[in-house]
């Protein structure tokens, strides 16, 4: 049997050369009925982002971008939906969605 890995033994990921700007991080805001309801009541805001950015790239580039204070951080993947093209199965894209809640002061303008 071979060597079973767990967490105490698993090897930290490697680092990450790329060091993405604040343009690459966030690609767009999520704009649905569930996303202006939590903008305008809870004053939490839905971005798409990239999939390899981190919760700390995320929060210091929606900051710059939009000269606000991020007081906490949620990401999520949503996994991509199997889709059918003529006799194949395929699949798109996973992404990454981060719901940043702001200071009580802040807002963001999207229109």
């Amino acid at each position: 049997m071979g060597k079973v890995i767990t967490k105490r033994n698993r090897k930290p990921a490697p680092e990450r050369t790329l060091k993405l700007e604040p343009h690459q991080v966030v690609i767009k805001p999520v704009v649905t009925e569930k996303g202006m309801y939590q903008s305008t009541e809870l004053n939490q805001y839905t971005f798409k982002v990239n999939p390899v950015a981190t919760k700390p790239e995320i929060k210091s580039a929606i900051e710059k971008l939009f000269e606000v204070k991020v007081v906490g951080l949620s990401t999520m993947v949503r996994k991509g939906k199997t889709r059918r093209s003529r006799f194949k199965l395929g699949r798109t894209k996973d992404t990454k969605i981060a719901i940043a809640r702001l200071d009580t002061e802040d807002r963001i303008e999207l229109f």
